[in-house]
Protein backbone atom coordinates (compact mmCIF):
# COMPACT_ATOMS: atom_id res chain seq x y z
CA UNK A 1 0.00 0.00 0.00
CA UNK A 2 3.10 2.28 0.33
CA UNK A 3 3.68 2.20 -3.46
CA UNK A 4 0.13 3.72 -3.75
CA UNK A 5 0.31 6.17 -1.32
CA UNK A 6 4.11 7.56 -2.89
CA UNK A 7 2.50 8.23 -6.40
CA UNK A 8 -0.38 10.30 -4.20
CA UNK A 9 2.31 12.11 -2.38
CA UNK A 10 3.65 12.73 -6.39
CA UNK A 11 0.16 14.18 -7.16
CA UNK A 12 1.35 16.57 -10.01
CA UNK A 13 4.50 15.61 -10.73
CA UNK A 14 5.55 14.90 -14.15
CA UNK A 15 9.11 14.59 -13.72
CA UNK A 16 11.19 12.15 -13.27
CA UNK A 17 10.61 8.14 -13.13
CA UNK A 18 8.49 5.75 -11.42
CA UNK A 19 9.13 2.18 -10.87
CA UNK A 20 6.75 -0.57 -12.25
CA UNK A 21 5.76 -1.40 -8.65
CA UNK A 22 4.27 2.19 -7.84
CA UNK A 23 2.87 2.50 -11.52
CA UNK A 24 0.99 -1.36 -11.31
CA UNK A 25 0.00 -0.96 -7.57
CA UNK A 26 -1.49 2.20 -8.43
CA UNK A 27 -3.42 0.96 -10.78
CA UNK A 28 -4.42 -1.74 -9.83
CA UNK A 29 -6.13 -0.13 -6.54
CA UNK A 30 -7.36 2.06 -8.41
CA UNK A 31 -9.34 -0.31 -10.30
CA UNK A 32 -10.40 -2.19 -7.53
CA UNK A 33 -11.54 0.83 -5.56
CA UNK A 34 -13.33 2.05 -8.93
CA UNK A 35 -15.32 -1.26 -9.57
CA UNK A 36 -16.45 -1.22 -5.40
CA UNK A 37 -17.48 2.33 -5.94
CA UNK A 38 -19.51 1.67 -9.57
CA UNK A 39 -21.15 -1.62 -8.10
CA UNK A 40 -22.41 0.54 -4.74
CA UNK A 41 -23.80 2.76 -7.76
CA UNK A 42 -25.24 0.37 -10.11
CA UNK A 43 -26.91 -1.39 -7.29
CA UNK A 44 -28.51 1.32 -5.19
CA UNK A 45 -29.22 3.72 -7.69
CA UNK A 46 -28.23 6.50 -4.48
CA UNK A 47 -27.08 9.92 -6.05
CA UNK A 48 -24.73 9.33 -2.82
CA UNK A 49 -22.69 6.57 -4.00
CA UNK A 50 -22.83 8.14 -8.03
CA UNK A 51 -21.13 11.18 -6.94
CA UNK A 52 -18.53 9.11 -4.90
CA UNK A 53 -17.38 7.44 -7.60
CA UNK A 54 -17.31 10.72 -9.86
CA UNK A 55 -15.52 12.06 -7.06
CA UNK A 56 -12.78 9.47 -6.83
CA UNK A 57 -12.61 9.56 -10.69
CA UNK A 58 -11.63 13.30 -10.36
CA UNK A 59 -9.13 12.67 -7.56
CA UNK A 60 -7.51 10.06 -9.17
CA UNK A 61 -7.76 11.86 -13.22
CA UNK A 62 -3.89 14.06 -12.01
CA UNK A 63 -1.63 11.60 -10.37
CA UNK A 64 -2.98 8.71 -12.86
CA UNK A 65 -1.75 11.03 -15.82
CA UNK A 66 1.28 11.62 -13.61
CA UNK A 67 2.21 8.17 -12.74
CA UNK A 68 1.68 7.18 -16.36
CA UNK A 69 4.23 10.15 -18.00
CA UNK A 70 7.10 9.22 -15.04
CA UNK A 71 6.15 5.73 -16.25
CA UNK A 72 7.53 6.37 -19.22
CA UNK A 73 10.17 8.29 -18.57
CA UNK A 74 11.69 5.23 -16.37
CA UNK A 75 11.06 3.45 -19.40
CA UNK A 76 13.33 6.26 -21.66
CA UNK A 77 10.21 7.30 -23.21
CA UNK A 78 8.93 11.17 -23.71
CA UNK A 79 6.01 11.54 -21.48
CA UNK A 80 4.06 12.93 -24.92
CA UNK A 81 3.45 9.13 -25.42
CA UNK A 82 0.64 9.41 -23.35
CA UNK A 83 -1.05 10.90 -25.61
CA UNK A 84 -1.66 8.02 -28.03
CA UNK A 85 -3.49 6.26 -24.94
CA UNK A 86 -6.26 8.62 -26.74
CA UNK A 87 -6.09 6.48 -29.29
CA UNK A 88 -9.39 3.68 -28.86
CA UNK A 89 -7.60 -0.16 -27.98
CA UNK A 90 -4.32 0.49 -30.29
CA UNK A 91 -3.18 3.03 -27.65
CA UNK A 92 -3.91 1.46 -24.28
CA UNK A 93 -2.57 -1.47 -25.77
CA UNK A 94 0.66 0.45 -26.77
CA UNK A 95 0.61 2.02 -23.08
CA UNK A 96 0.04 -1.03 -21.62
CA UNK A 97 3.11 -2.57 -23.53
CA UNK A 98 5.20 0.69 -22.61
CA UNK A 99 4.41 0.10 -18.78
CA UNK A 100 5.51 -3.69 -18.78
CA UNK A 101 9.35 -2.48 -19.65
CA UNK A 102 11.44 -2.66 -17.27
CA UNK A 103 14.08 0.55 -16.03
CA UNK A 104 16.61 2.40 -18.00
CA UNK A 105 19.65 1.20 -16.04
CA UNK A 106 21.23 3.77 -14.47
CA UNK A 107 20.54 7.36 -15.14
CA UNK A 108 18.92 9.16 -18.03
CA UNK A 109 17.67 12.28 -19.07
CA UNK A 110 14.37 12.28 -17.04
CA UNK A 111 16.96 11.30 -13.80
CA UNK A 112 17.94 8.60 -11.39
CA UNK A 113 16.84 5.00 -11.59
CA UNK A 114 14.65 5.02 -9.27
CA UNK A 115 15.50 1.53 -8.10
CA UNK A 116 18.98 2.44 -7.23
CA UNK A 117 17.05 4.73 -5.10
Amino acid sequence: MNWYFTAFKKYAVFSGRSRRREFWVFVLVNAVIGAVLSSFAQQSDGFLWNFLAGAFGLLILLPSIAVQVRRLHDSGRTGWWWWIGLIPIVGTIVLIVFSLFDSESGTNRYGPNPKGA
